[in-house]
């Protein structure tokens, strides 16, 4: 670790002449990025060089000094190609960082070059239509609608004057899971499901290259200021070994943990502990990949977010506005909240889930969610440690500051901005209902029997269950108590079609219909050309692969064989009078046939699966 190394601009310090001399005096930081937030949640990187954003540093300040084509970024709809120009705003009011090149050393001063990110604003045609601008929206949306809420039922805060509220701050955390790898790893999912379901990983000791490279990871994080709280083996993943040669091979999945921050500036702060992972992992020879399910019938990476809503009074008290000082569940606006998300999930779960790799994630059986439905604990005295449901509540008796919910659903990839913007949306709509309510009639409703009548929630569904999801309910069953969970990127985009589905999210111009569609839009371009592009490519060479390895050593060898190429022609041959299913979906893709392209996926998958049961007899 190079000393003397500034890795950090704290936004209390941010100003003119402060980077002037910043910039000045450390002849390693060479140059500025812009770092805005599309869409889709990509981060643009523009390396300016030093001096002239010291030469310009009145119009970043004051204006817009840089622009840059929106066309190549995914703003799908709204930056075209006739009219592309996109300028970007820096944001004053968060967090700096300082991002080092460790391969590339500054002869003046001996230390790795540096590019001080900026976290910034995209503008087109004068409207803010980035993702960190709607997260921005709905947070000053949230806070003005709570403000007068509380103010219209003073009783709510007990003996809080709401004159004494300075800010209303939503906290939130992030627990990132990523696979790592010696590159070129070959990958056998026989030792991996078994090393899964014997437990052999989890929390067991990290061992050379990738015990250096998680520690020298949550050393830097603790440099910006980041918290880092644990790094840990996660479920996924086999014991290293090292072969005659002395070569490694390394196939893990790690979980890092760090700090709760507010909900622009922990957004934020995951751009940087993504980039810190990947380039240190990558310094120790280790591929890192954060993609939802990266690896078939073994677990998923996950980013479970966490996330609460506090009181800053103007004496400087913080308090947690989801916990109960009567030391029940939760406060009446917890409620709210939680009723809030799980009533119009719907809404929410398009931006948490919008790639073919994210919806494979959310399988029965890999602790990921398939069901809306929460658990707040078996009793007030016993915590939820239920792993099955959507979200849950997490507290601590001993510490109000710790109640929160955690919603498990989320992915590395997901774009975490607009994700939270959604969930703020529907938090409003709930706590409306649930401000002047005591906890007992919602802790009721919330709990309440499938066909039960209910003010807000609706009569045929489940909310709550303290049990596991997967082991009493058939799938049958979950669709029925629960909703039916959406199988394709279409379906879950299908409640983005109607505007009456999405109201919530244009309030005050929050989200708006530009960015709904472009969102929606992009979300499906995605979905047909990974499905012609990558995931038929993969399922042909999977398929070849398995009946090259084919062994013909039992009876049934013949007909299992006569199967496996009758469910390769049915996907993959054309005839004169036949149309093959490759053949169908290149057809629907031509003509964006969203709905027959979803039926055919999930059509080809069903197929697969029988493909890879027959296979394995």
């Amino acid at each position: 670790m190079v000393k003397d190394l500034i890795y950090i601009i704290k936004k209390e310090n941010i100003s003119k002449d402060f980077l002037t001399n910043l910039l000045n005096t450390h002849s390693e930081i060479k140059f500025v990025s812009l770092i805005g937030i599309d869409i889709n949640g990509n981060d643009t990187d523009e390396k300016i060089p030093s001096k002239v954003f010291i030469n310009d540093i009145d119009l970043f300040f004051d204006g817009c000094a840089v622009q840059t084509d929106g066309s190549s970024v995914v703003l799908t709809g709204i930056a075209t190609l006739n009219d592309a120009k996109v300028d970007m705003v820096i944001d004053k009011n968060c967090n700096w960082f300082i991002d080092y090149n460790f391969d590339n050393i500054d002869e003046v001063s001996g230390k790795p070059i540096g590019t001080l990110k900026i976290p910034s604003f995209l503008i087109h045609n004068e409207k803010y239509i980035d993702s960190r601008s709607v997260l921005n929206r709905s947070l000053s949306f949230l806070k003005k609608n709570l403000l007068s809420l509380l103010k219209s039922n003073p009783n709510i805060l007990r003996t809080i004057n709401p004159e004494d509220i300075e800010d209303i701050i939503i906290n939130t955390a992030t627990e990132l899971e990523f696979w790592v790898k010696t590159p070129e790893e070959l990958i056998n999912i026989e030792d991996l499901t078994t090393s899964q379901d014997l437990h052999e990983q989890y929390w067991n000791i990290t061992k050379g290259i990738v015990r250096t490279a998680l520690e020298k990871t949550l050393s830097i994080m603790e440099n910006y200021d980041l918290y880092p709280e644990m790094g840990h083996k996660e479920v996924g993943g086999v014991k290293s070994k090292i072969d005659s040669n002395g070569k490694y091979h390394i196939l893990e999945q790690l979980e890092i943990d760090w700090k709760y921050s507010t909900a622009l500036q922990s957004c934020d702060n995951i751009l940087i502990v993504k980039s810190i992972i990947k380039e240190t992992f990558k310094r120790h020879g280790l591929d890192v990949t954060f993609c939802a399910k990266p690896i078939e019938k073994v677990a998923g990476n996950g980013a479970h977010l966490h996330f609460s809503i506090f009181l800053k009074l103007k004496n400087g008290q913080k308090i947690n506005l989801f916990h109960d000082e009567n030391n029940e569940f939760m406060s009446s606006i917890a409620y709210g909240s939680l009723m809030g998300i799980l009533k119009h999930y719907n809404i929410i779960s398009p931006f948490v889930s919008n790639t073919i790799d994210s919806l494979k994630r959310l399988k029965p059986g890999f602790e990921a969610p398939v069901c809306t439905v929460a658990s707040l604990g078996i009793s007030k005295n016993i915590p939820s440690r239920n792993r099955s449901i959507l979200i849950a509540l997490i507290r601590d008796s001993k510490n109000p500051n710790a109640t929160r919910f955690e919603l498990r659903s989320p992915n590395p990839k997901t774009n975490i901005y607009l994700t939270l913007a959604a969930i703020n949306m529907c938090v409003v709509d709930g706590i409306k209902y649930s401000i002047n309510k005591n906890e007992l009639s919602l802790l009721n409703e919330l709990s309440k029997n499938y066909g039960d009548d209910s003010t807000y929630l609706e009569k045929n569904k489940l909310y709550r269950s303290e049990d596991n999801i997967f082991e009493k309910y058939s799938e049958d069953d979950r669709d029925k108590y629960f909703g039916k969970s959406p199988k394709t990127v279409y379906e879950n985009m299908l409640h983005l079609c109607e505007e009456n589905n999405y109201s919530i999210l244009l309030k005050d111009d929050v989200f708006t219909l530009d960015i709904i569609n472009s969102f929606k839009l992009s979300s499906l371009d995605r979905y047909i050309m990974e499905i012609e592009h990558r995931i038929f490519p993969e399922y042909k060479k999977d398929i070849e692969l398995l009946m090259n390895n084919f062994k013909f050593n039992t009876k049934s060898s013949s007909l299992i064989n006569l199967l496996l190429n009758e469910l390769k022609f049915k996907l993959f041959s054309d005839t004169f009078d036949y149309l093959s299913l490759h053949s169908k979906m290149k057809d629907y893709i031509k003509d964006r046939d969203f709905k027959n392209i979803s039926n055919l996926n999930i059509e080809i998958e069903k197929i697969l699966d029988i493909f890879k049961t027959i296979h394995s007899l």
